[in-house]
C-alpha cells in the first residue's frame, strides 16, 4: 500500500510555489487508531503532506532526474486539530535552491485557519545520467522507476495545472518522460 498525503495539486509554478489538498476522511484507516473516539489527523501525517507538497516541487527543479530526500525541518509547528471533513490546503514556497538541496516554505491551512507551518530542507542525491531503462555508467542503477514516478505525478495532477513561471504548460516530455498514446508507461 502507497500512502499519498495530498490528493492533488492545485497550482503548481516550476521553481516557484505549488498548492496542494488533501480531504481528511473518516474511513483513512489510520483515523481509526489515532484517539477512536475522538479522531483526529495525526500532526506526523500532516508533517508528511506539507513534506511530499515541498517535495514535488523541489523534485521538477531538479527536472524529476535526481532524487531529492527529506533532510530535515529546521521548523514544524501545529496550530490545532484536524478533524475528518476537514481540507487541509497546503501551499509550499521554495526559499532557497542549491546544488546540494532547497530549502522550502510550508504552511497548511483548513479554510482560513493555519494549521501547520514548516521550514524543511530536502537534499539532492545526485545520480549519473541513465538511459530509460535504469542503466547507466558502470552498472549504475537509478534510485527511483520513473514509469512509477510519472504514474504518480499525473494522479496528482502535476501535468494537469503545472506551469512555467512564464505560464507555459509543463509536459511529461520536458522532463524525459517518453510516453505512448498518452498512457503512464514509457516508451520501452
Amino acid at each position: 500500500m502507497r500512502w499519498f498525503w495530498l490528493d492533488r495539486f492545485t497550482e503548481f509554478v516550476s521553481g516557484s510555489h505549488a498548492t496542494a489538498v488533501k480531504a481528511v476522511a473518516l474511513s483513512e484507516e489510520h483515523l481509526h487508531d489515532h484517539w477512536p473516539a475522538y479522531p483526529l489527523m495525526p500532526h506526523s501525517l500532516i508533517a508528511e503532506g506539507m513534506a511530499q507538497t515541498g517535495g514535488l516541487l523541489v523534485s521538477e527543479t531538479y527536472r524529476f532526474k535526481e532524487l531529492v530526500v527529506l533532510a530535515k525541518f529546521s521548523k514544524c509547528i501545529f496550530h490545532g486539530e484536524t478533524r475528518p471533513g476537514d481540507v487541509l490546503t497546503y501551499h509550499a514556497q521554495i526559499e532557497h535552491a542549491s546544488e546540494d538541496g532547497a530549502s522550502v516554505k510550508v504552511v497548511a491551512h483548513v479554510k482560513d485557519h493555519l494549521q501547520a507551518e514548516a521550514e524543511i530542507f530536502f537534499a539532492r542525491l545526485q545520480t549519473q545520467d541513465l538511459d530509460s531503462s535504469g542503466e547507466g555508467q558502470e552498472g549504475a542503477t537509478r534510485l527511483f522507476n520513473p514509469a512509477h514516478l510519472l504514474h504518480w505525478l499525473r494522479l496528482v495532477a502535476v501535468f494537469d495545472v503545472g506551469t512555467t513561471p512564464d505560464g507555459q504548460r509543463l509536459r511529461p516530455a520536458d522532463y524525459g518522460f517518453e510516453t505512448t498514446d498518452g498512457s503512464d508507461s514509457l516508451v520501452p
